[in-house]
């Protein structure tokens, strides 16, 4: 459980960050109660970084860490991420956990890197003959919804046909997909994604218990 002095701390460490960075450095506190992943900010500096404020809920990066056995968490530092419209971070991600062992907390770092990126691509241009293709990086949401949404699509890509056309097995896996990358922590999940599937709730916990 995250107790408020080790909020209290962690936020501290959070505003020291965004202050000596300045506008384009997000430090975010998640705090982890399964029982309301919806809401999962309770710290947020400089959130117009990522469009998110205090008390939205959790990216990808906190749903998929709930799915790991707490000994199986490793802080993940320097990768990119990228928001909904377009703007691409430097983002580190540590875990915290209770004294029990259990992960109680995540703390967050996003910077904006868009700028410099662009600044990159001048002088790589001067220089370079041929084209590259950056690696697409993970999107951070705005909310649990768009969050749900982007995972659902992500899904429906993976097996490369519409659900229209998809057998038991497509959906299957696209089912496995969502449970791995934790959709169903979300509050509700389960509605959406079997209306969007055409299948009943029955049916979706079925493709579940055989994703295991």
């Amino acid at each position: 459980m995250l107790t408020d002095e080790k909020l209290q701390f962690l936020g501290r460490i959070g505003k020291a960050l965004s202050n000596q960075f300045g506008d384009n450095c997000e430090v975010v506190i998640h705090k982890i109660d399964r029982d309301d992943m919806n809401h999962s900010i309770v710290m947020i500096e400089n959130g117009q970084v990522s469009s998110r404020r205090l008390g939205d809920g959790p990216s990808q990066v906190v749903l998929e860490s709930l799915k790991k056995k707490p000994e199986e968490l490793q802080d993940h530092i320097n990768y990119l991420t990228r928001t909904s419209d377009g703007r691409v971070l430097k983002s580190s991600t540590l875990y915290f956990k209770d004294d029990d062992g259990q992960l109680d907390a995540i703390f967050a770092i996003n910077y904006d890197v868009s700028n410099v990126i662009m600044a990159e691509n001048v002088l790589k241009s001067l220089s370079e003959t041929k084209d590259t293709s950056p690696e697409t990086p993970e999107v951070i949401p705005n909310d649990v919804n768009e969050l749900l949404d982007n995972l659902i699509q992500e899904s429906v890509k993976r097996v490369g046909k519409p659900v229209a056309l998809m057998s038991k097995e497509d959906k299957v896996k696209c089912i496995q997909f969502l449970n791995n990358k934790g959709a169903f922590l979300i509050t509700k999940s389960g509605d959406k994604i079997s209306k969007y599937f055409n299948i009943s709730k029955y049916t979706l916990y079925s493709y579940i218990d055989l994703a295991k």
